[in-house]
């Protein structure tokens, strides 16, 4: 009898019902897991990947003038993050299993996609793993300036990255709960912000395009746009870790979603209204000084204070999303089965967050401005094989179990995607020669460690996981 030629309904991975990610937790029932993520710390633990506070978006203003940066504000989240959130609760309900991402690429595509996904999308957070201690550093050295240079400023990046790995490795549970005071603690200088500037507020400075003379950085405007919502598809990596992802994944994505765009709107508002316009002012840390000019120096401590929390939650987050990434990534064989061991006493994937925490001390101390360019382009090139992905598995397997769905069509999802995956080339084309040749030789890294893993394999030089199969404590070749 010849071979069916039909569509499939389902792939093979996915599952009538979650499969437990331990081996204590083989005889799960429905009933809450306390271990598991609940609600609460998962919306933070998102708002920490997309956002973290309105810290970062002041370089809109600069670049293009009060009215653009509100719009831009106000609009882009239609255009980018909501398709980003819609694609990333069905993918993630459907493959509710850490790794995330990958496994959507691996699905769809096959290893090596699934593979090279890993690789572009590790690289991108690790990265801006190391961005976050040295961003916290900056803002210590307003409070205490003896962290501004030379050998204070390298010990204070490197025990604070140590110590913010450390609070990971301490269970996923703990950083979450983390986050949502982290959140709550950094958002409030910007609440109190906000009521002191009302009576202040002039609604005609909002509709201001710039000062005459000031040039409008585009490139600016819109990386700021960019950098600021994206990373939404980040917590998908600890989709094995949420009690019941299928129902909790898509209302922390909207809840988050909520919470990132009113937090960027409502400050913007109040400052762009409450004070003049001196758009030559609007760079990296100037809430800061928005905050004493309408407040005091009071307040102006009080958001210096809570930008480093902040840069903590930023880090937290993506520290486990970059850990639980590699875990998932055993998990299918992509690395080692030893980068997916956990802590017996946290249950934590301590390989992967030390190797994500030695990575990132690795590149904190270079100069990095094109290296940070470049993860924004290795995230384009993510988030392109992530659309494609989405699309292609909804064409291949139309009737799989999906807890939940985009409310569309195949054509009406190939419009949703179609616009952000135009943002995304413009994204790279614009980027420099550098930043190019930089990210070029990050991917060709990437397809190395699938060819060289390929030939561990082969050779059985060192353990790998068969696809599904779990990684049990101390079970490491």
């Amino acid at each position: 009898m010849g071979i069916s030629q039909s569509t499939p309904k389902s792939p093979p991975y996915l599952l009538e019902e979650p499969q437990p990610t331990t081996s204590t937790t083989a005889t799960a029932t429905a009933t809450k897991d306390p271990k598991k993520l609940a609600l609460i710390p998962l919306i933070f633990l998102i708002y920490f990947e997309v956002a973290g506070g309105p810290y970062g978006e002041e370089q809109a203003v600069g670049a293009a003038g009060p009215l653009l940066a509100i719009l831009g504000f106000l609009i882009f989240p239609f255009i980018w993050s909501i398709p980003e959130a819609l694609v990333t609760a069905e993918l993630a309900t459907t493959f509710p299993g850490n790794g995330g991402f990958v496994i959507w690429a691996h699905q769809a595509f096959g290893p090596f996609w699934g593979s090279l996904m890993g690789s572009w999308k590790f690289l991108c957070g690790v990265i801006n793993i190391a961005s976050y201690p040295v961003l916290c550093v900056d803002y210590l050295k307003l409070l205490f300036p003896i962290f501004s240079s030379g050998l204070p400023r390298y010990l204070a990046v490197l025990f604070s990255t140590l110590l913010l790995s450390f609070l990971n490795y301490t269970g996923l549970s703990i950083v979450g709960y983390t986050a949502v005071s982290l959140g709550i603690i950094s958002l409030s200088p910007f609440l109190v912000l906000t009521l002191i500037s009302i009576p202040k507020i002039e609604p005609i400075r909002w509709l201001s395009l710039g000062e005459k003379g000031v040039k409008k950085d585009w490139t600016l405007f819109f990386n700021t746009l960019f950098w600021n919502l994206n990373f939404w598809d980040s917590a998908s990596t600890l989709a094995g870790e949420v009690d019941q992802p299928q129902k909790t994944f898509p209302k922390a994505l909207f809840s988050a979603g909520m919470l990132v765009c009113l937090a960027y709107l409502i400050p913007l508002l109040a400052a762009t209204g409450a004070i003049p316009l001196d758009q030559e002012d609007w760079v990296d840390g100037y809430f800061a000084d928005v905050a004493q000019i309408i407040a005091g120096r009071w307040l102006k401590v009080w958001v210096e204070v809570g930008a480093v929390l902040s840069t903590i939650g930023l880090f937290e987050a993506q520290l486990s999303s970059c850990a639980y990434q590699l875990l998932g990534m055993a998990d299918l064989g992509f690395v080692p089965r030893f980068f997916g061991v956990r802590s017996t006493w946290f249950n934590t994937p301590w390989v992967g967050i030390l190797i994500s925490t030695v990575f990132g001390l690795a590149v904190s101390f270079m100069d990095f401005s094109d290296i940070i360019s470049s993860a924004n382009f290795l995230y384009s090139l993510g988030m392109l094989l992530e659309f494609a992905s989405f699309l292609w598995l909804r064409r291949r397997w139309p009737a799989a179990n999906r807890p939940y769905k985009v409310p569309m069509g195949l054509p009406g999802l190939v419009i949703m995607c179609l616009v952000p995956s135009g943002f995304l080339v413009f994204v790279m084309a614009i980027a420099t020669k550098t930043v190019c040749m930089v990210s070029g030789l990050l991917t060709l890294v990437g397809i190395f460690w699938y060819f060289l893993m390929n030939f561990c394999k082969s050779r059985m030089w060192l353990g790998f996981n068969i696809v599904g199969e779990r990684v049990e404590d101390g079970d490491v070749e």
